[in-house]
């Protein structure tokens, strides 16, 4: 489903399959789907991602982690802007 554009319309199958399923944790994962499934639809119909956002966010939070205690905010800003 998340390889294949345009496929939400399956997810209910596959949630109803996966409540079915064996595994707690495949179960516990469709509940969640189910509590937000009008974004989960979203997520696998429209044709835009939130993926270079994130990683954006992933890149600065590594850096701040990697700071946490050395410096003050004026050095992470110069770290932030200066990396790719």
């Amino acid at each position: 489903m998340v390889r294949h554009q345009g496929t939400g319309q399956h997810l209910d199958v596959w949630i109803e399959r996966a409540r079915n399923a064996g595994y707690p944790e495949l179960r516990g994962f469709a509940a969640g789907l189910i509590s937000d499934r009008d974004a989960v639809v979203a997520g696998l119909t429209q044709p835009w991602s939130s993926g270079p956002v994130e990683g954006h966010v992933n890149r600065i939070k590594t850096i701040k982690r990697q700071m946490y205690g050395r410096a003050n905010l004026d050095l992470l800003r110069k770290r932030v802007l200066a990396t790719p």
